[in-house]
């Protein structure tokens, strides 16, 4: 009786883990795809067709589709959709069903889909190519996650201020609201540079060091066409 009470715990919590709540809101979407080096030829065109079937779907504010500079089998694809309805529609839609069936064949990692809502985002504005893309991940402990909002809104706030910034927003997790993705979007890498070495960048640092709970995942990619 035991074992099927624990048994019956786990498979709940496994249940609750895997329907995350829904988003007020619009959603915003950090999917993160890995090629095998030799599928890059293939699926590089499949992710941009892929982009561009949902930009036409109802409800898509923005679909972009970046590429990670120095590793060009890594991608990631950065969508809003206007709501929790429009984006469940999109993830039935037949085109996603197709893309994430071909992309099987040249995929070198699981596919990783993070959802979230906005928390201090700016302008939805359009993708501009070539542009320097800087997505962060910064995961704190739960208990820490009301003290590193105000944290993350005072960095959001005073980067989009700086000069070659093109976006600057903070992205809440779901289903992990301790998790937070920052998108970033620069004019080219010296406006990046700068906005580095800024005080504001610096003393956010600071502030968050002794919060995370995890390896801080700041990677830079590219915007294509």
């Amino acid at each position: 009786m035991r074992y099927l009470q624990l048994f019956l715990i786990a498979l709940a919590f496994h249940a609750h883990a895997q329907t995350p709540p829904a988003i007020e809101g619009p959603v915003y979407v950090a999917t993160y795809v890995e090629l095998v080096p030799a599928g890059i030829g293939e699926g590089g065109p499949l992710l941009k067709q892929y982009r561009d079937a949902s930009r036409k779907d109802a409800g898509n504010q923005r679909m972009e589709l970046v590429q990670e500079v120095g590793r060009p089998s890594r991608f990631a694809l950065l969508g809003i959709w206007a709501d929790q309805k429009a984006f469940e529609a999109h993830a039935k839609a037949a085109h996603t069903a197709q893309f994430r069936d071909r992309l099987k064949a040249v995929n070198a990692a699981p596919y990783d889909e993070r959802v979230h809502s906005g928390m201090a985002v700016g302008a939805k504005d359009a993708p501009r190519a070539g542009a320097l893309v800087v997505l962060t991940h910064v995961d704190v402990p739960g208990a820490l996650k009301d003290a590193v909002v105000p944290v993350l809104r005072e960095l959001s706030e005073a980067s989009r201020r700086e000069a070659g910034n093109l976006r600057f927003e903070v992205q809440q997790q779901g289903n992990r609201p301790n998790h937070f993705t920052v998108v970033e979007m620069w004019a080219d890498p010296k406006a990046h540079e700068a906005h580095v070495m800024a005080g504001h960048t610096r003393q956010f640092r600071e502030k968050l060091g002794p919060m995370v709970g995890a390896l801080y995942d700041e990677r830079l990619y590219r915007a294509i066409d």
